[in-house]
């Protein structure tokens, strides 16, 4: 990964009839905290899975909250990946998230672990039964693909292939392999699984991005960040010195969180309040 860079201010003394400069994030050695530029308010959203509904819900709660903003104030909507599987509306989802979700805020989609596979499969079966077992099929259906049952089960796996690659709209593919690995806004890390703890974030590996789990879940590292990630599901948001995890199991509970991100603040919005 690039090396994370934080924006730098002219120390110089302004005129006095000019606003004040704005304050630096926190040195590297300091414990770091949350920080965004002045007037810039960050929404990111969990994991989707299917569920165009929970994503309508949220997406409306989002846009009533940024009525409080300032005038002048910027917004960024930072989607962490897994909008495919599980749910029964992959498809649909897909097809939202590419209809501009909020269209008075800069958007950027990262790639989740779901995404990841289902694109691996495209171009590799060895990848079809891992996949299928953990949500796939439900995404081949909200595709019209239906895994054959008059062939023999050794050749179901390239029909079913076959048949994707033939339902997948070409814009969905070029959205799918658009997502992007991270990204890092202030003193945010967005990313859809986690980090390498003690790695450093150029050297991080794409698949540890989108499948750590217990190594990143356990650390209490100052990364130098505050990792804002989803992948991993908690009953409710999860709030650390280190991390923040907004994977709320939607496509089972209901709950769909975003995390709101606000100078040095941090808040949470969901589908279940």
């Amino acid at each position: 990964m690039p090396r994370a860079e934080f924006h730098r201010f002219d120390p110089r003394r302004r005129p006095a009839a000019e606003p004040a400069p704005r304050r630096e994030p926190p040195l590297r050695h300091e414990p770091t905290r949350g920080w965004l530029p002045p007037g810039l308010r960050v929404y990111a959203v969990g994991d989707i899975h299917g569920r165009l509904d929970l994503l309508d819900a949220l997406l409306e709660r989002i846009r009533a909250d940024a009525e409080n903003m300032e005038r002048g104030g910027r917004f960024r909507l930072v989607f962490l990946g897994d909008y495919v599987d599980r749910g029964s509306q992959s498809r649909a989802v897909l097809e939202r998230l590419m209809s501009t979700p909020l269209p008075d805020f800069e958007t950027t989609f990262l790639r989740g672990n779901h995404e990841a596979t289902m694109l691996q499969f495209l171009d590799d079966l060895m990848a079809g039964p891992g996949w299928l077992t953990f949500g796939g099929v439900n995404t081949l259906l909200s595709y019209g693909v239906r895994p054959p049952v008059d062939i023999p089960p050794r050749l179901r796996m390239a029909a079913v292939q076959q048949q994707l690659h033939e339902s997948l709209p070409r814009s969905h593919l070029a959205f799918l392999r658009s997502l992007a690995p991270y990204a890092m806004i202030g003193t945010y890390l967005f990313v859809h699984a986690g980090i390498r703890p003690g790695v450093a974030l150029e050297a991080q590996r794409e698949d540890d991005l989108v499948w750590i789990r217990d190594d990143f879940l356990r650390s209490q590292t100052d990364h130098g960040v505050i990792v804002v990630h989803g992948h991993t599901i908690a009953m409710k948001a999860e709030s650390l010195n280190n991390r923040i995890g907004i994977d709320t199991g939607a496509y089972a509970t209901g709950r769909l969180t975003a995390v709101v991100l606000e100078a040095n603040g941090r808040r949470f919005l969901d589908t279940a309040s």
